[in-house]
């Protein structure tokens, strides 16, 4: 495990912590990896200071380690599930949610992708999203 101190394009600060650099690379080449703050993908790593790490924290990361691996099998069970249940309706999610909210379109399960700003304007309509971190369901090393 690694924690990489982070800053955002609009100059927010935030840790957030990564199996190893390999894994932040992948994310920020996928822009998975958002500001905690305003929600931007335009993230840097910043300077950091090294680890050191005792033989009681290197148990407890092992330990981590297993509950990253459960966590990612979890999500990846909750992505196969929708895949299977719900309709992918891409970037046409915002439009689409509206319509099954104000009731122009019969109740269904959707999914899709929609900017943090469309999903603060969904929110301030009264409409709740949930995001789900979408795990790749290819088989990692």
């Amino acid at each position: 495990m690694i924690k990489y101190n982070l800053k955002c394009k609009n100059k927010h600060e935030f840790e957030s912590w990564f199996s190893d650099s390999k894994e932040f690379e992948k994310l920020k080449s996928k822009k998975i990896i958002e500001c905690t703050f305003c929600g931007t993908r335009n993230v840097q790593k910043t300077i950091m200071s090294p680890n050191v790490v005792s033989k009681q924290q290197k148990e407890k990361n092992i330990k981590s380690s297993r509950y990253i691996k459960k966590l990612k099998h979890d999500l990846l069970k909750m992505r196969n599930f929708i895949e299977k249940n719900f309709k992918y309706v891409g970037e046409n999610l915002p439009q689409e949610v509206r319509k099954v909210y104000y009731n122009k379109s019969k109740n269904r399960n959707i999914y899709g992708k929609a900017t943090p700003e469309e999903t603060e304007e969904l929110r301030e309509e009264g409409i709740e999203l949930t995001t789900i971190p979408w795990i790749d369901n290819k088989k990692e090393n």
